[in-house]
């Protein structure tokens, strides 16, 4: 199990940089909001596999173990208190109460080494030790452990390029990405923002039709 502490030296050998920032899609050529996922897109823009995987309310690292039968390893890049800051992150961070901390991972293949998924989740700074114990577990694996019931309240659904991903994606892009609030007790736990790497569609097959 890995302790904050450990987890903090490591990430001191990185960048005040990478530290400090966070990828999102930028200049979206497509996005969506809630009613846009509820009701599911043309399927020349997303195909009924993609909108399974995306516009659904189910773990995505579990279902990326189930497609790449594999387990997913998380690799934690950065936690990074912002105190109050919107972070130019989607205004659904503000039902996260502030302090806040940014955490960034990469979601990786265990078998191949390979890149699946870029992640940044916002918590409030006060309670992501109690729900996260081991910062190097998938958020799911660590909710699970404790029997947490989670409601997965999906905001945004956008395609577009993002530049910091185009190297550890190995793809230009453009690129799939979504963000969505966790709920657990009637209170908002975190935000998500995820990205997808083009990588998965060798499980889920091309991403329109």
């Amino acid at each position: 199990m890995q302790t904050y502490s450990q987890l903090d030296k490591q990430l001191d050998s990185q960048t005040t940089e990478v530290k400090n920032a966070w990828n999102w899609i930028v200049d979206p050529l497509w996005q969506g909001n809630a009613t846009d996922m509820r009701q599911g897109l043309p399927f020349n823009l997303m195909s009924p596999h993609w909108q399974m995987f995306l516009l659904g309310d189910g773990a995505p690292t579990r279902h990326l173990q189930l497609l790449a039968q594999s387990e997913i390893v998380v690799d934690v890049i950065a936690m990074t208190p912002i105190d109050d800051s919107n972070d130019n992150a989607p205004s659904d961070i503000n039902d996260i109460p502030a302090p806040r901390t940014r955490r960034q991972i990469w979601l990786k293949c265990a078998k191949t080494g390979e890149i699946l998924s870029h992640a940044t989740s916002w918590w409030s700074t006060a309670k992501i030790a109690q729900h996260l114990k081991d910062p190097s577990l998938p958020i799911w694996s660590s909710l699970n452990q404790k029997h947490t019931e989670l409601y997965r309240d999906l905001r945004g659904i956008h395609q577009g390029y993002c530049p910091g991903l185009a190297k550890a994606f190995s793809h230009p892009g453009p690129y799939w990405g979504r963000h969505y609030l966790l709920w657990n007790g009637g209170q908002p736990l975190t935000m998500i923002y995820e990205i997808y790497s083009p990588a998965i569609a060798k499980y889920l097959g091309p991403s329109r039709i």
